[in-house]
């Protein structure tokens, strides 16, 4: 599956078929979390949350991609991805774009 965050396929002519996403709502372990309580006070990267982030981030591009491949696309363009805090220590990722079927 190509995935593109244009809005278009460079040569390709390309049939709209909707709207796809993938979202995921991941909460933080509490050792992790402890932890990274701590790196709070002396600064620098938290990679625990990091981590999670990128593990959300690929799950959601996952189920987008599953998504676009039930409505028969080859690519998804104008691929996106957001982030929200749902509650204290759970965040939400989304990926989201066009799936398209290319010509």
């Amino acid at each position: 599956m190509l995935l593109l965050n244009i809005d278009h396929v460079p040569g390709r002519e390309i049939e709209a078929l909707g709207i796809v996403k993938g979202t995921i709502v991941q909460s933080k372990n509490f050792g992790k979390d402890f932890m990274a309580g701590m790196k709070t006070l002396v600064g620098g990267e938290i990679t625990g949350y990091t981590e999670m982030i990128t593990e959300a981030r690929q799950i959601a591009t996952k189920r987008m991609v599953d998504e676009a491949e039930a409505l028969g696309a080859d690519a998804v363009v104008n691929v996106r991805y957001g982030s929200s805090s749902v509650m204290q220590g759970a965040a939400e990722v989304i990926a989201y774009g066009t799936a398209v079927r290319l010509r």
